[in-house]
């Protein structure tokens, strides 16, 4: 035998070996799913890492039902305040410091001069003729001086003017309204279709009403992430679960220097990625859910071909800095398995695995091997 042949003999050894490896590497035809998976946590440094024990939870009826029924009591204790305290006949409007005010009063025309005369060229947000009422809460008005009318209603203001004047004219008919509400006002931000500032006036501004004034909702706007800054803090509204919960979101009044931002759909994607036919970012439906089952199907389902049906992960990052990551398992061989995952509703930000099989291992080694082997056998060609 030539030296060639041996070198021949020797390299398909040794080619052998290597795909012999490749299988102990990729054993049997299914992967065996762990009770749970070690994490390490911490940040970069000379110190041990913390191994943080993540357990891998099946998706059964049980589990289901567990988080729905954690999902229904979310509602947080700042909107079942605002829902409980809530009038069934909201307050009326209180004057505030800016407000302009029409004073009428009747068979004294003389009194009108002291509205002043509108402007022609003035702009929408220039304020209308009438008495301003200033920084103090006072208006001033002809015969009654200045009157304090901050924090008074239209009919008590009316009232107290119409004390002060009876002193000049007998029996004084006197009409108040306002003329421009410039002293409370709400800020509305995201996905709606007018955002900006909206005015507080006579009509209650409650939560639909100010999305309303906004133009409604946009296509893109996700109403189970309305959020309300009030006074340093931030109450997440999930409008949808407050229907589907019997709760009226217009029992809820807006306050003056409230903002609401409405958030975007995109903003809480669902990851789809692994063997499925369009790996993708899923946006959840407008109200804000998104199951399982519809995930898959906006990414094309399982693919045939490659993937490992009993394979299909779902891996939950955790809420804030202090929790921990949460990984459910879903064995989707079976046809009832899509019951169960069209009952499992995905966070934002989820990301949805679905794993290959071990034959799909075993070719994707063989394809990372094979460049190296044919140079191999060409250059032992070569060389005999």
């Amino acid at each position: 035998m030539c030296v060639s042949d041996r070198y021949i003999r020797a390299l398909a050894i040794a080619i052998l070996g290597v795909v012999l490896s490749a299988c102990s590497a990729v054993p049997g035809q299914r992967m065996i799913v762990p009770s749970s998976i070690d994490v390490s946590g911490g940040q970069y440094s000379s110190e041990p890492r913390q191994q943080i024990t993540v357990p891998i939870t099946d998706i059964n009826l049980d589990e289901i039902q567990k988080l729905q029924d954690a999902a229904k009591g979310d509602l947080s204790q700042q909107v079942q305040t605002m829902l409980n305290t809530a009038r069934s006949e909201p307050p009326a409007y209180a004057v505030g410091k800016g407000d302009v005010l029409q004073i009428t009063v009747w068979d004294h025309p003389e009194l009108v001069a002291a509205l002043g005369q509108p402007n022609p060229s003035s702009r929408p947000s220039d304020a209308a003729p009438g008495f301003l009422v200033d920084d103090e809460g006072n208006v001033q008005f002809p015969y009654a001086g200045s009157v304090h009318v901050a924090g008074l209603t239209v009919k008590e203001i009316q009232a107290r003017i119409a004390s002060l004047i009876a002193k000049i004219y007998k029996d004084p008919q006197v009409t108040v309204r306002v003329a421009s509400f410039r002293w409370a006002q709400i800020y509305i931000d995201g996905e709606v279709r007018a955002p900006g500032l909206q005015q507080i006036n006579d009509i209650p501004m409650t939560l639909p009403e100010a999305i309303g004034r906004a133009g409604g909702f946009t296509p893109n706007a996700d109403q189970s992430r309305v959020d309300l800054i009030r006074d340093d803090q931030t109450i997440r509204i999930n409008i949808p679960d407050l229907i589907d919960a019997g709760r009226n979101p217009a029992r809820i009044m807006l306050q003056r220097g409230d903002m609401l931002r409405v958030a975007a759909r995109d903003e809480n994607g669902i990851y789809v990625m692994g063997e499925v036919n369009r790996p993708a970012t899923i946006l959840p439906m407008r109200s804000g859910k998104l199951t399982l089952a519809e995930a898959l199907s906006q990414a094309g389902s399982l693919n045939q071909n490659t993937a490992e049906a009993n394979q299909l992960f779902v891996i939950r990052a955790p809420y804030g800095s202090a929790g921990k990551p949460q990984i459910f398992h879903l064995d989707a061989t079976s046809p009832v398995s899509m019951i169960l995952a069209n009952q499992f509703d995905l966070h934002p930000k989820d990301v949805v695995f679905v794993d290959n099989g071990a034959l799909v291992k075993f070719n994707r080694v063989l394809n990372l091997l094979l460049p190296a082997i044919n140079a191999g056998l060409t250059a032992a060609i070569v060389t005999k």
